[in-house]
């Protein structure tokens, strides 16, 4: 039986590649990892915070970035994607490139069933290493689930979870409030088996 050998790509072989590919992909210790597309409820979750900040920070010092602008992680090589980023003041860009993020305040990531997993642990341990990381949330799309994680000292992190529509989401970090029905607004949930039509949050 044939062996395919893993190809490592070097950070700035991946960024040439990435200029003029036709999706977007991860890279993580020298393997570069295509991204799955996100489903409407992904994109509609994502848009809806998105929306939110940006209205509530318009005259304030803080800048939202979505799933286009990539985010380096020094310590564990990798270049990724998060669905969301705050940046409190000014960001920082690695070499000067506006494309790639150094210093979130916040990052904000919208679960897939194949990546839920990855998303809690791995990249969760990752994230950790950024400095200027205070807080980490992790939106379900399939159901009302939110579970906030934030920074309370060196290596302490607290888990604050949501489950309720009349239930509110205050950042830690930052003067911001959401909903959790304008969080879903106009998200409609997949009909498990055995169960009835669930109405869309609007």
């Amino acid at each position: 039986m044939a062996i395919t050998q893993q190809r490592y790509y070097t950070p700035e072989e991946y960024l040439a590649l990435e200029e003029t590919a036709e999706y977007k992909s991860e890279y993580i210790e020298g393997k570069i990892i295509p991204i799955a597309g996100g489903t409407v409820n992904h994109n509609q979750i994502a848009l809806n915070f998105s929306t939110e900040l940006n209205y509530a920070f318009k005259k304030q010092n803080y800048r939202v970035y979505m799933g286009d602008v990539r985010l380096w992680i020094p310590q564990k090589r990798i270049y990724t994607y998060p669905d969301v980023m705050i940046v409190a003041g000014e960001p920082e860009f690695l070499n000067n490139r506006t494309d790639i993020i150094l210093n979130p305040q916040v990052i904000v990531e919208v679960l897939s069933k194949s990546t839920q997993g990855y998303d809690r642990e791995d990249k969760f341990q990752a994230y950790r290493t950024i400095s200027s990381l205070q807080e980490y949330l992790l939106i379900n799309q399939h159901q009302v689930y939110v579970e906030q994680v934030s920074k309370t000292g060196k290596k302490q992190w607290n888990l604050h979870e949501y489950n309720q529509e009349d239930e509110q989401i205050s950042l830690v970090s930052l003067p911001f409030d959401i909903s959790l029905q304008d969080l879903y607004n106009k998200v409609k949930f997949e009909v498990m088996e055995g169960e009835g039509e669930i109405d869309n949050l609007d």
